[in-house]
């Protein structure tokens, strides 16, 4: 049987090497860059909106293996969700990748994205995986206050 461990590393490495998510986004309603420099990882994360549903999002942009798939999983998890889903989402994201949520039964919520819950072993990756999920956060609570 196969390591849950080895199954996240190659959906990770599966969404690094062939994201169907990085491309234009054609009437994107936002666009927002988000900058890592500790390791010149670089996106910019389009967003088309439907009301208050995510109806679409692409990501075009550089960086290692970590920020690309976490950038790309997190395109996947979020499309189709409500704001309010959403920011639910990043935040039980973020508080994973901080380790301050450890529950099984809460995580599930992250769908794929629970592949990252170990980055959090990494700290030099953790700003990696965050980029993303930073950048639609930044997105969400400057055009939807709540």
């Amino acid at each position: 049987m196969e390591d849950l461990t080895d199954v996240y590393n190659e959906l990770i490495m599966e969404h690094s090497m062939n994201s169907y998510n990085k491309k234009k986004l054609i009437g994107a309603d936002f666009c927002e860059i988000g900058h890592n420099p500790n390791c010149g990882d670089e996106i910019s994360l389009e967003v088309k909106m439907n009301g208050n549903i995510i109806e679409d999002m692409a990501f075009s942009g550089h960086g290692c293996a970590i920020s690309q798939a976490s950038t790309s999983i997190m395109i996947d998890t979020l499309k189709g969700k409500t704001i309010d889903e959403a920011k639910e989402i990043i935040k039980t994201f973020i508080e994973m990748i901080k380790r301050e949520i450890t529950d099984e039964e809460e995580l599930k919520k992250l769908e794929d994205a629970i592949a990252f819950k170990n980055v959090s072993n990494m700290p030099a990756r953790v700003k990696c995986a965050l980029l993303a999920w930073h950048t639609i956060e930044t997105i969400l609570s400057t055009n939807y206050k709540t």
